[in-house]
């Protein structure tokens, strides 16, 4: 009895059914992404709750009191230095006016004439402007030098204070990683709980229905299941472990893909003999071998799999007649029981007739 070939259909629809297998994996890895973002919504433990039971608050109160003073006196100094920025400003300008006057008053003196009297009233003004000032920016000075010795004192109280505390938040920040680390925990074990029941239907329904039409379905959804599981893994579990659960779950799966493609070369299913018997057919190479079916007008030709098509037919009639691979022994062409015309003998079908046969299995090839 005849087998129903497989419609492939249109190119549009097998586009369309890859595009809309990724989307549906966009989907179902987006829809994951809510769930598992919901779980981790759980509030977890909180540092400064857990700081308070181990570090003494007075301590804490009296560090944030010294930093305010060490702030203000700060203010202070800056104040202080703009305050003697200014007089110092002040200081130079007098001084330029003063020997400005000095300069003026010797000229006078060598011309043997008397300096105005309004110059050496300015002249006195400007001495003791000058001297006001200096005394000024040293008084400036001296309180801005008690400001920085206050300001030392009080960082380095701070200092002490802040070493002390320190040695009460190590405490608290050993407690904080443990209660996160169990609170992350038990957030991944969630998540799994969720996802790998998701994933284990996944790859059921992958190996059960890999034959059915409905296939693209299943394998967009398991994709996006395994892609969401890996990064959760990969998210809390430490990397010492997870290179461990990586490399294992490689290796299941390269162990599982050998031992598929091994059986699959062992005992090919027909669908896959008829490929390649097809292909070799195609490049007139014998499909066991792959030596070169020298028939007909190729008789006395050389080809291989890249120069098939390049080569140039004589223009002669095609002998038909059974034909066998001259190396391995294979039988290529053989008589058609029904119309007894030349048929390719490990195809399915007559080429005119269309009476059909059983494809040989690999082991059973060379004794047609």
């Amino acid at each position: 009895m005849k087998t129903a070939p497989k419609p492939r259909g249109p190119w549009i629809h097998r586009f369309s059914i890859r595009l809309f297998t990724v989307i549906l994996a966009i989907l179902v890895y987006w829809v994951l992404g809510f769930l598992v973002g919901d779980i981790e919504s759980i509030q977890g433990p909180r540092y400064s709750e857990i700081e308070k039971e181990y570090v003494d608050q007075a301590l804490v109160e009296q560090e944030g009191r010294l930093a305010e003073s060490i702030a203000e006196i700060d203010r202070d100094i800056a104040s202080k230095r703009e305050e003697m920025q200014i007089v110092s400003d002040s200081s130079q300008n007098l001084q330029n006016t003063i020997n400005q006057l000095i300069e003026l008053q010797k000229v006078t003196v060598q011309k043997s004439a008397v300096l105005p009297e309004a110059e050496q009233i300015n002249l006195s003004e400007s001495l003791e402007s000058f001297l006001d000032s200096q005394e000024k920016y040293q008084v400036y000075n001296e309180e801005l030098s008690v400001l920085m010795d206050q300001k030392r004192g009080l960082e380095s109280e701070r200092l002490d204070l802040e070493k002390e505390i320190e040695g009460q938040r190590e405490p608290a920040r050993s407690e904080y990683e443990r209660l996160k680390e169990n609170h992350d925990l038990r957030l991944a074990m969630l998540q799994l709980l969720i996802l790998v029941p998701l994933l284990a239907a996944g790859a059921f329904l992958i190996v059960k229905k890999r034959d059915s039409i409905y296939f693209p379905l299943f394998a967009g959804y398991g994709a996006a299941v395994l892609l969401k599981v890996s990064l959760v893994i990969h998210e809390y579990f430490p990397t010492r472990y997870f290179k461990y659960v990586l490399v294992i779950g490689l290796l299941i799966a390269v162990v599982k893909l050998l031992i598929y493609f091994i059986r699959v070369a062992a005992f090919p299913r027909t669908q896959w003999l008829t490929r390649q018997y097809r292909e070799a057919y195609e490049r007139f190479l014998c499909p066991v071998c792959e030596y070169p079916v020298r028939t007909g007008p190729r008789r006395f030709l050389f080809w291989t799999r890249r120069t098939v098509n390049k080569i140039v037919l004589p223009n002669k009639a095609e002998d038909e007649r059974p034909y066998s691979c001259p190396a391995c022994g294979t039988p290529l062409f053989e008589e058609c029981p029904e119309c007894h015309g030349i048929r390719h003998s490990l195809l399915p079908y007559c080429e005119h007739c269309n009476a059909e046969k059983e494809i040989p299995d690999a082991s059973s090839v060379r004794n047609i």
